[in-house]
């Protein structure tokens, strides 16, 4: 009962959509304030409906009802509870009904908090947020149901993938998709700001609060999701540029950009056409991942659907909002004139060529993730576009903008000399290029990466602490001026951690890159082998029985200068009712470095294939990712980022629109 219930409040959830995106719309645009005041309760109340769904979506799995074809396909009742409940959003209905439901949470969280929005504004982007609200949910309905029934109910279900199975990727989806959908709201700021026909400095103060929560919680998603892919598949790399990998980096760095952007057109009422539109490519990226996703028109390990007529409603989709996006883009370019002007070296400059630099970065990211597809239906030629070029054509732009991050936040507004900034980073400089010589003094037969890299983060650190200081005042005396230091802003903190969190993550990287060993060999009980500075023993090999799955699991002694420095587990599992194996690596991590063990298949003239991998400075790539959502989170909590600041400057403006009679 409780899943027809479910089943019910989500066709509900689509009449309440179709409702919220006209009504309002047609009451802001005739100034009818009782039919714009429907939006409000629209936005709780397809909240609340897709709540109700997904709660009972998630019951169901919880209890193993086999009557619905979904729970049959992603559930079984050994698994442990844990991943019971991750199935609800581990494939491709649950993941789209969880997308349904952040979207209108989104919406919802404007109606509870925008009450500062001028009451037009808000009611067009809620009615924006529930056009594409009601688009999925009709995508939902028609083609992704996750109500469907079974006629006759098995005792048990297939199970959930294996490699989904664990606690980094339980958590992974719904980040990204607060991300993802997140910026659903920049997108509904900006079409509705396109539709008034007014983009200021006040629509960049409001915008940024729901940029800045979608890029922090995308943050997270991708650090998420490269950590699991870090330990749990077994290659020992963090990063393969797949697709869908790809999928969630590009709106990560336009919010990036869009971030940046916002913050000029706030301070001084420039750029505003650019900020516009990386609002709706950022939003764009969002969707033409979900087209990647649940397509199936490129491979990928991380692909939900491989049926074409879902894909085909997905491009339908997407090609209703951008195109209706950009053609509304291009008919209010006149709206959007710039009001100041500013000097070729200015924060101006700088922030535009961030931007720039991050944009064409996305655009490099997605020719290689769509060229295979290009290639294959305008050549009928079947190509692959892997790491190699990436790995070329991607560093160089996040090499300039390493360079031009501190450079940039020290310059003043409107006209700047970049000789005296220069000067303030004359330290900076100095320990940049120190760190740069002693990797390259203590390196042998290495490459140039990882002192360049070294260099590089440090370059921006020091460079983000030097900014910090440098707000402190001059001529204040060291003791008031580390008061000041500590009393910062905390937006100011915010985008010292998240400048901060970058230079490690540049330095986790290039480290890891340039100095990791790797060993790969047969291995024999009790004999031990040498890996870098360690001595490696496989102790021995046994068979484990886990809740769903047997595993053969080794036990492995690393020691150093004869000091046992840690013993480790890694396993290989087999999952009999998916009949599927996995490869779970064990790790000793550390600050300065991790060991990795792998332990593969027995082979035939004794052994076992074991790899090593010695990985320098691995941890700081999460770490680095983990300041940088911090510094994300801090920047949001500080007031005058959040809609309601300004309010007292915009009291008048909203009295006399609220005088306005009603018709």
């Amino acid at each position: 009962m409780f899943v027809e219930l479910g089943h019910f409040a989500l066709i509900l959830a689509l009449a309440v959509a179709l409702v919220q995106a006209s009504i309002p719309l047609i009451g802001a645009q005739k100034g009818w304030r009782n039919w714009m005041a429907v939006a409000e309760p629209a936005a709780s109340a397809q909240f609340l409906l897709l709540a109700l769904s997904f709660a009972a979506l998630t019951y169901a799995f919880v209890t193993s009802d086999f009557s619905l074809r979904l729970v049959v396909l992603n559930s079984h009742t050994a698994k442990p509870m844990l991943y019971k409940i991750a199935g609800t959003w581990g494939n491709h209905e649950g993941s789209m009904l969880l997308w349904v439901l952040i979207l209108s949470a989104f919406g919802a969280a404007v109606a509870w908090f925008g009450r500062d929005l001028p009451a037009g504004l808000r009611a067009r982007v809620l009615s924006v947020q529930a056009m594409i609200g009601a688009a999925f949910l009709g995508f939902i309905i028609f083609t992704s149901n996750p109500f469907l029934r079974v006629a006759d109910p098995p005792f048990n279900g297939q199970g959930l993938n294996p490699l989904l199975q664990d606690p980094g990727l339980a958590f992974h989806p719904p980040f990204l998709y607060l991300g993802y959908v997140g910026l659903s709201m920049a997108y509904s700021f900006a079409v509705a700001a396109l539709i008034e026909g007014r983009v200021d400095a006040a629509w960049a103060r409001w915008v940024r609060p729901w940029t800045l929560a979608a890029w922090l919680f995308l943050t997270i998603g991708i650090a998420l999701g490269s950590w699991w892919a870090y330990y749990e598949l077994g290659w020992g790399g963090f990063w393969f540029w797949d697709p869908v990998e790809n999928a969630s980096f590009m709106p990560w760095l336009v919010a990036t950009a869009l971030l940046h952007s916002a913050i000029v057109v706030e301070k001084r009422e420039v750029l505003k056409a650019w900020t516009i539109l990386l609002a709706i490519i950022a939003f764009g990226f969002s969707l033409s991942g979900t087209f990647i996703v649940r397509s199936g028109v490129l491979t990928s390990v991380h692909a939900f659907a491989t049926d074409p007529a879902r894909g085909l409603y997905v491009l339908a989709i997407f090609a209703f909002f951008m195109g209706g996006a950009l053609t509304l883009f291009a008919a209010r370019a006149g709206a959007m004139e710039a009001r100041g002007v500013f000097a070729p070296v200015s924060r101006e400059s700088a922030l535009l060529l961030n931007n720039i630099l991050l944009a064409v970065a996305a655009f490099v990211v997605f020719v290689g993730t769509i060229w295979p597809l290009v290639a294959e239906m305008a050549f009928g030629r079947k190509l692959s576009v892997g790491a190699p070029f990436f790995n070329i054509a991607f560093p160089p732009f996040m090499i300039a903008i390493a360079i031009l991050l501190p450079i940039g936040a020290l310059l003043p507004w409107k006209r700047g000399q970049l000789g005296r900034v220069l000067y303030k980073l004359r330290g900076a400089l100095a320990l940049a290029i120190a760190f740069a010589l002693l990797a390259y003094a203590v390196q042998t037969g290495r490459s140039n990466l990882g002192p360049i890299g070294l260099a590089l983060g440090t370059w921006v650190l020091a460079g983000t602490a030097t900014d910090l200081w440098q707000r402190t005042g001059r001529g204040a005396g060291i003791a008031n001026r580390l008061k000041r230091f500590l009393r910062l802003p905390r937006a100011d903190w915010g985008r010292g951690f998240a400048h901060g969190g970058l230079g490690i993550v540049i330095i986790g990287i290039t480290g890891l890159l340039a100095w990791q060993i790797e060993d790969i060999r047969v291995a024999r009980e009790g004999e031990p082998f040498i890996v870098g500075d360690y001595e490696i023993t496989l102790d021995e090999v046994r068979k484990v029985q886990g809740p769903n799955y047997i595993s053969t699991m080794a036990t492995m002694t690393a020691r150093r200068d004869g000091e046992v420095v840690a013993v480790l587990h890694p396993e290989k599992r087999v999952y009999p009712v998916e009949a599927m194996p996995t490869t779970e690596a064990d790790i000793d991590n550390g600050i300065w470095r991790d060991l990795y063990l792998v332990i593969g298949d027995r082979q035939e003239g004794g052994g076992w294939a074991v790899r090593t991998y010695v990985k320098p400075f691995a941890n700081w790539i999460w770490g680095g990712a983990i300041l940088m959502a911090l510094g994300g989170l801090l920047s949001l909590s500080d007031r005058r980022y959040r809609v309601a600041a300004g309010a007292t400057r915009r009291r008048k403006r909203r009295i006399a629109a609220n005088a306005a009679p009603a018709e």
